[in-house]
């Protein structure tokens, strides 16, 4: 059984849309982590289709995943599609990356704007910050990947089980990275369309995710 973990934040005017897309594309068991929005993300994405699980304050994109994720897990999830909230991603890459999880027998598919052309990266993000966060994470994980913080993955139950995600803010990715190493969890890239909006995470987001993690393990 497929389920889509979609963590959302303040995204009412969004997730209702998103919700509506995956159903279009046959995705009946999606389920939006509500964590802590001032708004109506949670009402949204009901009204929507979706089931809301709802944490009372913003505890971060990371543990919004892990509640998604523990959730689908009781109710028999055999394959997890983390998806975001704000419009960024496209249904229709969720199948192939899915039929790619099935016949190869990976327990992980990770997604890459980087592998086909489709996504208009701007510039400065595409030669300075990717870059440098490539090499960031390679230090840090031990994981060559062409795109080290993409929200787009799918998980078989098995990394289900043995992933998880101790950073709730969105140093997640690189946590989850580094467990897919660490628990020798076979996984590849497939190429996603990911859209770019006037808002969205800047440069001190970034640094921020790279503060996190570095902080994380030298407490550990």
């Amino acid at each position: 059984m497929i389920f889509v973990v979609i963590p959302a934040y303040n995204e009412e005017k969004n997730i209702g849309r998103v919700v509506r897309g995956l159903i279009q594309y046959g995705y009946a068991n999606i389920v939006v982590i509500d964590d802590g929005s001032c708004d109506k993300t949670g009402e949204e994405a009901r009204i929507a289709g979706a089931v809301v699980l709802h944490h009372t304050i913003n505890r971060g994109q990371g543990a919004a995943l892990q509640t998604g994720d523990d959730y689908i897990l009781l109710r028999g999830a055999s394959v997890a599609v983390h998806f975001d909230a704000d419009g960024q991603f496209d249904a229709a890459d969720i199948a192939p990356a899915i039929k790619l999880l099935q016949e190869k027998q990976l327990d992980v598919v990770l997604g890459s704007r980087f592998l086909d052309n489709r996504s208009r990266i701007p510039f400065f993000k595409k030669f300075v910050v990717f870059p440098v966060g490539r090499l960031i994470n390679f230090f840090l994980t031990g994981l060559k990947l062409s795109d080290v913080h993409n929200g787009f993955r799918i998980l078989s139950r098995h990394a289900l089980e043995q992933i998880h995600i101790t950073q709730d803010g969105m140093a997640h990715n690189s946590e989850i990275i580094a467990q897919i190493k660490k628990k020798n969890l076979k996984f590849a890239e497939q190429p996603v369309l990911v859209y770019y909006y006037e808002y969205g995470q800047g440069i001190g987001g970034g640094l921020k995710i790279l503060r996190d993690w570095i902080l994380a393990k030298l407490i550990k």
